[in-house]
């Protein structure tokens, strides 16, 4: 069944704010949640539905592939990042994640997970040659990023010094604000803005990494790249981003492909396309000429009377299905080049052909005319 788009599925515009995301998703979880329509199958299904428009739409990353791409952008394979079974235990994590767990809309949750952050992602453009996007090609790349201080390994304190329990949160890592309206009781539950959520404090910062638990650096990774990718596929290496602040699991490193133009081919899908220069009389006798490929020259026979922009296809020589078996083909359009510059025996042989050429014509156009004689 298609997939509707997520834009309509939470209500709002494309240009929405991710507060008005956030907010519309809200509503919907709230009037859809399991616990508020008891085996509903149409409601759980609409849950599920609002959770992963959320998932999407509030991730900058995959907000920027949808909008680019739609569904197809964020499936499976390559790409990486897309939902092939968003079942109910992922809309259920994803309400969680969002806003603290369903029992925090009526003041009676019992706290949100706590601990180190996670780092940021990062996001990087490998640019590939045709050649190397046809054979698959393994890239090493330098990436600037946090990686862990090692003078205090990512602790954050000085050395034989440690961390204590936050004083403002008293370790919960959260702090919360008790609201009354005529619904009933509300509870706001946010990060604790003195530790950000981690319910610890570092008595005394390392003097390299600020407390920080981590410091800027440089890392060579190494990606392979799978044959038959195009310009804006893209790939997903997890735990290779930014390092999280004093012990924090790492973000992923977004590697987003772009193709260079190449000097004989142009790329249409998997096919490639070759222009053939030739001449009028290698047209009118035919001819065998050598063209380019993306793995070697091959022999080319163009038959007699072939008429000009006429294409050939030499199939399989064009660039690997992505994901799939085979490749696509090279069609090799040919077309005369008419000289700008003739030597004197190339004119006296042009011009004999001219005088040829106007009889025929002639001939021709008498035979025609005569078919309309009554």
């Amino acid at each position: 069944m298609k997939k509707r788009d997520y834009y309509e599925v939470l209500g709002v515009s494309r240009t929405a704010t991710i507060e008005e995301i956030k907010k519309a998703y809200r509503k919907l979880a709230m009037q859809y949640h399991p616990d508020r329509n008891p085996g509903s199958r149409e409601a759980e299904e609409k849950f599920k539905d609002a959770a992963e428009a959320y998932e999407v739409l509030s991730n900058e990353e995959k907000r920027r592939i949808y909008d680019q791409y739609g569904h197809e952008g964020l499936s499976g394979g390559f790409s990486g990042g897309g939902f092939t079974d968003f079942d109910l235990s992922d809309a259920l994590r994803t309400f969680m994640q969002g806003f603290g767990g369903f029992e925090d809309f009526f003041g009676m949750g019992h706290g949100r997970e706590r601990g180190a952050r996670r780092g940021s992602d990062l996001q990087i453009r490998l640019k590939l040659t045709l050649e190397e996007i046809a054979a698959g090609v393994e890239k090493k790349i330098k990436v600037k990023k946090y990686v862990t201080c090692q003078a205090c390994k990512g602790t954050g304190a000085r050395g034989g010094t440690g961390v204590k329990t936050c004083p403002v949160c008293h370790g919960t890592g959260e702090v919360r604000q008790v609201s009354r309206s005529i619904f009933g009781q509300f509870v706001n539950i946010t990060a604790c803005p003195n530790c950000h959520g981690e319910g610890t404090i570092v008595e005394d910062p390392c003097p390299i990494c600020k407390g920080e638990g981590r410091v800027r650096g440089e890392e060579t990774i190494t990606v392979k790249i799978p044959a038959g990718v195009s310009t804006g596929n893209y790939l997903t290496l997890r735990g290779e981003g930014n390092v999280g602040p004093r012990g924090g699991s790492a973000g992923d490193l977004i590697v987003i492909i772009e193709e260079k133009g190449h000097e004989f081919f142009e790329r249409h899908g998997d096919d490639i396309l070759f222009h053939l220069n030739v001449g009028f009389s290698q047209l009118v006798l035919g001819t065998e000429v050598e063209v380019p490929t993306l793995t070697g020259k091959v022999v080319l026979k163009i038959p007699a009377g072939t008429q000009s922009g006429k294409i050939f296809r030499l199939k399989g020589k064009g660039v690997p299905h992505l994901n799939h078996y085979g490749s696509g083909d090279e069609l090799v359009r040919v077309q005369v080049e008419t000289p700008s510059q003739l030597s004197k025996e190339e004119k006296e042989l042009y011009g004999r052909l001219a005088e040829l050429e106007k009889k025929r014509f002639q001939s021709e156009r008498k035979k025609k005319s005569r078919k309309f004689i009554f």
